[in-house]
């Protein structure tokens, strides 16, 4: 079966893809949400001054408000109804999966299967509700503080109307791209939610390479250090990539079994275990966490207590504490995440179910105690590897003012929702053509 799965993957070619009628299908879905996504990066919430905001924003583009802006695709900048994006719908995701841990009630919903996945999903949409609606107002009052630089605010008529429209639009933007990232999910091609963020990180590419260049043009970097600045960039990807297919091989050997006069069983299989078993994940919940808290300390900065404007200047880009938590969270939410996605228990009383062991190890609880100390191991290599290529554009844009975005935890994110994508377009044309083998074979049968 794997070499005619591979025989297969290795004639996939144009004259396949134009007979799946289906993945075109879906692949035209796909395409055509992300475009309605990023139509609405350009309706501007109403009651904004976009000339005032610009120059507000031009002023912090290089701190925190630069960092959330990246992943909102530039609808943070512009204020439009996409302004919050989806982060709000990976936050409540969080503190979901955080309560599954901790909750009876919630992890019997989650054993229940297909039922109890969609209470839990039901439960997430209400809290992405609730959080998009106190960010949305949060929000609004921040720019009701935000000056320009004559000193004119960024809205035209603050008050309570403006604060409810603005947390109606936002809030309804946040749902309508939730509601479009579940159906890419079931109807297109790839993770709905995922895509969208990499669509909004690949929309930022030619303004960030035109901003670089524009820099070497005045002076401002040094032509040799722009040429490094893309060989590192190609490193990285090349690193990337090694890194997310790299995994380790358990082998998994099964006894032979005698039925009658003939012999079954008795081979040997292996169970792969990524390095990065998280993948993107936990760089995605450490930004969504850090940032909000950061943008609204970054808001309130000069208006408020003078706490606040310590609390922005220690979480400021570069900064050790911000390094410090951006780490910290990267490598809670790797073992978290794996602990969640992959079950050492669960898995050797499976393989003790069908009869399987890992050779040299007594099965059941040793070796679930062994997967266990095989997991950690390469979790803690996929943790170190996810903060190191996340810290390097933060030391490059905080060292050396590079507005170079598309690097680190943005370039993970379009690395891998590229390699997730495209093995299901694989998958999908592998489909068409085993049923079109199975359709020639019966045809022949008939015959």
């Amino acid at each position: 079966m794997a070499s005619a799965a591979e025989q297969l993957a290795a004639n996939l070619n144009l004259g396949a893809f134009a007979k799946a009628t289906e993945l075109k299908r879906r692949i035209w879905f796909t395409l055509g949400m992300l475009v309605i996504y990023r139509l609405g990066t350009y309706i501007p919430i109403p009651g904004i001054d976009p000339n005032i905001l610009q120059d507000i924003f031009s002023q912090q583009a290089s701190g925190i408000l630069g960092m959330f802006d990246m992943f909102a695709g530039g609808a943070f900048g512009r204020m439009t109804i996409f302004a919050l994006n989806i982060m709000p719908y990976i936050s409540a995701a969080i503190i979901m999966q955080l309560l599954t841990a901790v909750s009876p009630h919630l992890a019997q919903l989650k054993k229940e299967g297909e039922m109890g996945r969609k209470k839990i999903n039901q439960y997430t949409r209400y809290g992405t509700v609730l959080l998009a609606s106190v960010q949305a107002y949060g929000l609004a009052v921040g720019l009701e503080g935000m000056r320009g630089s004559m000193g004119s605010s960024a809205v035209l008529e603050p008050g309570f109307f403006f604060r409810m429209t603005t947390v109606i639009t936002l809030t309804c933007g946040t749902i309508f791209l939730m509601w479009l990232g579940e159906q890419i999910t079931a109807r297109g091609v790839g993770n709905g939610i995922s895509l969208i963020i990499f669509s909004g990180i690949v929309a930022n590419l030619p303004s960030s390479l035109a901003g670089t260049l524009e820099l070497g043009r005045t002076g401002a970097l040094s032509t040799p250090f722009i040429i490094l600045l893309f060989i590192m960039v190609v490193s990285v990807v090349a690193f990337v990539v090694f890194m997310e297919r790299a995994q380790r091989r358990i082998v998994i050997q099964y006894p032979k079994r005698q039925m009658g006069n003939r012999m079954f069983g008795g081979e040997s299989s292996h169970l792969p275990l990524k390095i990065n078993v998280s993948g993107v994940i936990p760089l995605i919940f450490a930004s969504s966490l850090l940032l909000m808290p950061m943008t609204v300390a970054g808001f309130s900065a000069g208006q408020g207590p003078g706490w606040l404007t310590t609390v922005t200047a220690f979480l400021g880009r570069g900064q050790p504490l911000f390094l410090g938590i951006y780490v910290g969270l990267i490598v809670f939410f790797c073992f978290f995440y794996t602990a969640i996605v992959f079950n050492p228990a669960d898995t050797a009383d499976n393989l003790k179910k069908y009869g399987g062991f890992v050779p040299g190890i007594r099965p059941g609880k040793n070796t679930a105690e062994y997967l266990d100390y095989v997991l950690t191991r390469l979790t803690t290599v996929g943790a170190i590897y996810l903060s190191a290529v996340a810290l390097l554009p933060e030391i490059l844009i905080s060292q050396y003012a590079v507005p170079f975005f598309f690097g680190g935890t943005s370039l993970l994110i379009v690395v891998t929702v590229t390699m997730d994508t495209m093995a299901q377009i694989q998958s999908h044309l592998l489909a068409h053509q085993y049923e079109g083998l199975i359709k020639k074979s019966r045809l022949r049968g008939r015959r």
